[in-house]
C-alpha cells in the first residue's frame, strides 16, 4: 500500500507550494477593507487583549511572515520570519481587524529572535505546520505528541488490483485556513488555488489552468451555505489513479481527509 501513497506524491500536481503571500495588500484589499473599517490598526486604538492560550505560535506562511514594528501593515518591518518559526506570543489580538489574502484577522504582538513586534496572525497557528515531504501519516503522529485531541487513521479497501486507502486527520480547534494550508503543503495540490471565501456560490468549481498532459481532472470544489464553508475538496485524476483531499467539519471538529485509488 505504501506505492499509493508514492504515487499520490508523484501524480498529484507539479506545484509544491501554497499561495500564501506574505501580507500581500493589494490597493483593491486595502479599500475594501476601509470602507468596514476593518484595515489598518492604529496602536492608539484600544485593543482587545485575551489571556494567553499558549506561549508559542508558528508561522505557517511558505513564503514567510513579517514582523512589524506597530500593530499595522504598514510599519517598518523589522524581521522576517520563514516558514515553520516558532514565536512567543505576548498578547493575542481576537478581534478581525484586517484581511489579508481573504484571511481576517489581527496583529498578534510577539517575540522572536530576541526582537519584540507585531505579525497578522492569520498566518500563525498553534499546530507546527508540516515539514516538505512529511507523509500524511507521520504528521499525525508528530501532531500527536504534542496535542492529544488530535487523531489520525487510516483504513484500507477495495481489492489488489484496485487498492483504496482512506486517510482522515482530525484537528480540534483549528480554523478553515489554517487546515486549508496544512493540506496544500502536505498533497501538494496546485499553488493557483487560493484560500476560498466564504462568500459566494453554494456549489464552485475551480479547474487547474495548468494542467498536466496525463491528468483527466485537477479542480477544487468548494461548498457553501448562507455564506459559510461547509467543504473544501481537492480533486486529481489521471487514468490509473484518482485522489480526493477535502476539509471538512464533523461533530464539531475540522477534518482533513485524503482518499487514494489506484486502478
Amino acid at each position: 500500500m505504501n506505492t499509493v501513497k508514492i504515487l499520490s506524491f508523484a501524480l498529484a500536481s507539479t506545484t509544491l507550494f501554497l499561495s500564501c503571500k506574505e501580507e500581500r495588500t493589494t490597493t483593491k484589499e486595502i479599500k475594501k477593507t476601509s470602507e468596514n473599517e476593518l484595515a489598518i490598526v492604529d496602536t492608539a486604538i484600544i485593543e482587545r487583549k485575551t489571556s494567553k492560550k499558549s506561549d508559542y505560535l508558528y508561522v505557517t506562511s511558505v513564503s514567510g511572515l513579517s514582523l512589524r514594528e506597530y500593530a499595522n501593515l504598514q510599519s517598518t518591518k523589522l524581521a522576517i520570519m520563514p516558514y515553520g518559526t516558532k514565536v512567543k506570543i505576548i498578547s493575542l489580538e481576537e478581534n478581525p481587524t484586517m484581511k489579508v489574502d481573504g484571511i481576517q484577522g489581527g496583529m498578534n504582538q510577539i517575540e522572536y529572535n530576541h526582537k519584540k513586534g507585531f505579525a497578522f496572525n492569520g498566518y500563525l497557528s498553534r499546530y507546527f505546520p508540516p515539514e516538505i515531504g512529511i507523509s500524511f501519516e507521520k504528521y499525525g503522529e508528530e501532531l500527536k505528541l504534542k496535542f492529544p485531541n488530535v487523531n489520525y487513521s487510516e483504513s484500507k479497501s477495495g481489492t489488489v488490483s484496485n487498492p483504496i486507502i482512506t486517510e482522515k486527520l482530525i484537528l480540534p480547534n483549528i480554523q478553515w485556513h489554517e487546515a486549508f494550508y496544512i493540506a496544500q503543503q502536505l498533497f501538494k495540490f496546485p499553488k493557483e488555488f487560493d484560500f476560498p471565501s466564504s462568500i459566494g456560490k453554494e456549489k464552485e468549481v475551480k479547474l487547474e489552468k495548468r494542467f498536466k498532459k496525463d491528468s483527466w481532472v485537477s479542480e477544487l470544489q468548494i461548498n457553501r451555505k448562507e455564506n459559510k464553508l461547509i467543504k473544501i475538496k481537492y480533486h486529481y485524476k489521471n487514468k490509473g489513479f484518482t485522489k480526493k483531499v477535502a476539509i471538512y467539519k464533523e461533530g464539531g471538529e475540522i477534518v482533513i481527509s485524503n482518499i487514494e485509488e489506484l486502478k
